[in-house]
């Protein structure tokens, strides 16, 4: 299985964000999605696992939950859009973990992109950064990598100055 992961696209899917995607099988979305309209146009792109967000309205909250738990490829994986990571989780997320021990959690909300293996609990923590517009972040940002059987690998980060093709 080929996994995109974005989140915080704040109601932006563009050109560059699609071309990194193009290849993956399945998109995860970490929230903030900026509305049904966006969540409809990545949907239509690939098939999406998501989150809500903070910012997302009702209009988003009625197609996406506020966390999920599944598995891909025998890896389980939690995600929540609000989650800290390793030594710094959120007291909800904290809880999602240690009820669902997934191998793979996965947030958005900071803006900040981190991918960390959590020793202590055994996972691996991944933050996407944000693809949108929205927010102090001055380079936008998405992951992809394979999942074979429970092997994680050849992850990738796309990159782009936030000054691309902005529309604002």
């Amino acid at each position: 299985m080929f996994v995109g992961v974005i989140s915080d696209t704040h109601g932006i899917f563009d050109d560059a964000t699609r071309r990194f995607l193009e290849d993956v099988d399945v998109i995860w979305h970490a929230g903030d999605f900026g509305g049904i309209a966006c969540a409809d146009l990545i949907a239509g792109f690939k098939p999406v696992v998501g989150v809500y967000g903070n910012c997302d309205g009702i209009d988003v909250r009625v197609v996406y939950p506020e966390t999920q738990v599944f598995e891909a490829e025998g890896v389980k994986v939690a995600m929540k859009h609000i989650g800290g990571f390793p030594g710094r989780y959120d007291y909800n997320a904290f809880n999602l973990i240690t009820r669902s021990q997934p191998d793979i959690f996965v947030c958005g909300h900071s803006h900040i992109l981190r991918v960390m293996r959590d020793q202590k609990l055994n996972i691996l923590d991944i933050n996407p950064g944000s693809c949108g517009f929205q927010g102090i972040h001055s380079v936008r940002t998405a992951l992809r990598f394979h999942i074979d059987g429970t092997d994680i690998h050849d992850m990738e980060v796309g990159e782009w100055k936030r000054t691309d093709s902005c529309p604002y």
